[in-house]
């Protein structure tokens, strides 16, 4: 046994609650089966269940309806790597080093590049690792995004790896020819979805069935290049025509600007091959009777692409903004989970939760011991998901100290109950929003509300400090507009 294995074996006896005993067989077999599915991308809106009269997603719908939906679910950053990396290690994108998407901007102005790391660390301990030294067979499908060769799902606990590699859109695009390192094309015109489904599907038939299992479906959908999936676009382009022209809402340049309504027919067509595909494993988990012994999550990594300037092809509203973005529109994400036993169907949750909290949900949920020294900035969701309706009082913090694409700036925000902070360090400002009152966020109040601006914004300076926080340093050569 190597010095990691050794080490997990250790945390796994060390944990809270305590376990003095190697995983026996019998335990394995009655530990629930996890399938998580995370969609690149997509909107909080984007769903049928969430709203979305152009979007078709009944699949989707219908996995919500027999668990939870969340309505407050978060993103622990508005681009995908930092969130991917939240969700495997239940540590906040600060404490791993990866606060940008990989290799990330390097945009600068009034000030320079903060740079942070290209890779997951090995020393990282991952929820797949963790599963592994409980005797779980992990499988990978899909955008990994979190380092290229040594540091690919099978370095950081997975079994098996198909797809996964260190670009953030799918290599060569979504239809074979591709130029994926991991995933080897059958036939020329082969779509990755349709691909990455197919080998999630066989990894059910042909498991380990001594083993309780993760299978995680990444998909690449929907981020860019927006390319339609030929089976369902037609329906949704005699759907478009026969949309009402919406408006695009007026928004000052540097508070994100969203469009106004959802009517690309080819992204629609990029959620019904996701549709189709959640719609597939979930029936295969019923044919093979695993369904009553399977925790399901489907979450987004951020949010929907949706700003004007560099036009996306999405809506968010009535969340402002998206991905890039501090704002609700960019880290509100979609999340269902359904656990047996656990769910009641068809449950709604308000209560504010992030990616960082899959990790110790997953332990509890498994029947392990919580391991608060890996998952430090998550908190477990079981009893939430139970129904008991409230959790541990805590802020929630974002840090993007970085510039982006949308036209995002470095900055930082927090919330703490119904109240949210943005600071946005290029202008000097901050805004503060009631997102009881106001999901939308149009409403600033860092004016009227003096004491709570400052509370908000002095806390969320101590928790930067405390976790050592990268801040951005001035440009010596930025020089200001029409100067």
């Amino acid at each position: 046994m190597g010095t990691r294995s050794i080490f997990l074996c250790g945390l796994l006896i060390a944990g809270m609650g305590m376990i003095s005993r190697p995983v026996e067989a019998a335990d394995q077999t009655q530990r629930p089966n996890f399938v998580f599915f995370l969609v690149d991308d997509l909107g909080w809106a984007d769903l049928s269940c969430y709203g979305s009269t152009f979007h078709e997603s009944p699949n989707i719908d219908a996995l919500a309806a027999s668990g939870m939906k969340f309505n407050h679910a978060y993103a622990a950053c508005p681009v995908c790597s930092p969130t991917r990396a939240s969700i495997m290690t239940g540590r906040h994108p600060v404490r791993v080093d990866i606060t940008d998407w990989i290799p990330g901007n390097r945009g600068t102005g009034k000030f320079l590049q903060v740079e942070d790391r290209d890779n997951l660390a090995l020393e990282e301990v991952t929820i797949a690792e963790v599963l592994k030294e409980a005797g779980y067979q992990n499988f990978f499908a899909g955008k990994w995004h979190l380092g290229d060769e040594g540091h690919y799902p099978t370095d950081q606990g997975f079994d098996f790896n198909i797809g996964g590699n260190h670009a953030g859109s799918p290599p060569g695009g979504y239809y074979a020819p591709w130029k994926n390192p991991t995933l080897t094309a059958k036939k020329d015109g082969e779509y990755v979805t349709e691909r990455l489904t197919e080998e999630s599907i066989k990894f059910l038939e042909t498991r380990d069935q001594a083993k309780p299992f993760l299978l995680y479906l990444s998909y690449y959908n929907v981020h860019t290049p927006i390319t339609p999936y030929k089976k369902r676009v037609e329906h949704f382009r005699e759907k478009a025509a026969a949309t009402i022209e919406g408006e695009t809402p007026t928004i000052p340049e540097h508070e994100g600007i969203s469009r106004a309504r959802q009517d690309d027919p080819s992204y629609a067509s990029m959620i019904a091959a996701v549709d189709q595909s959640v719609g597939e494993v979930l029936a295969k988990l019923d044919e093979l009777k695993l369904t009553d012994n399977t925790v399901v999550c489907f979450f987004s990594d951020n949010g929907g692409l949706c700003t004007v300037r560099r036009p996306g092809p999405t809506s968010n509203l009535p969340l402002r903004s998206g991905k890039g973005w501090l704002y609700e529109g960019g880290v509100r994400s979609p999340l269902i989970v359904r656990a047996p036993g656990v769910t009641k169907a068809g449950s709604v949750s308000d209560v504010p939760v992030v990616s960082t909290d899959f990790f110790p949900t997953m332990l509890e949920l498994a029947g392990l011991p919580l391991q608060p020294m890996l998952h430090a900035d998550g908190q477990s969701l079981v009893s939430l998901l139970g129904g008991a309706g409230e959790q541990p009082e805590r802020a929630l913090y974002w840090h993007y100290p970085h510039y982006h694409g949308s036209t995002w700036k470095p900055g930082a925000s927090i919330r703490e109950g119904d109240w949210k902070l943005i600071e946005f360090y290029e202008y000097d400002e901050v805004e503060l929003y009631n997102l009881a009152d106001d999901p939308g966020e149009q409403n600033d109040l860092s004016t009227s509300q003096p004491e709570k601006t400052a509370q908000l914004r002095e806390k969320l300076h101590t928790w930067q400090k405390e976790m050592h926080a990268k801040m951005p340093q001035p440009n010596p050569k930025y020089q200001q507009p029409g100067k």
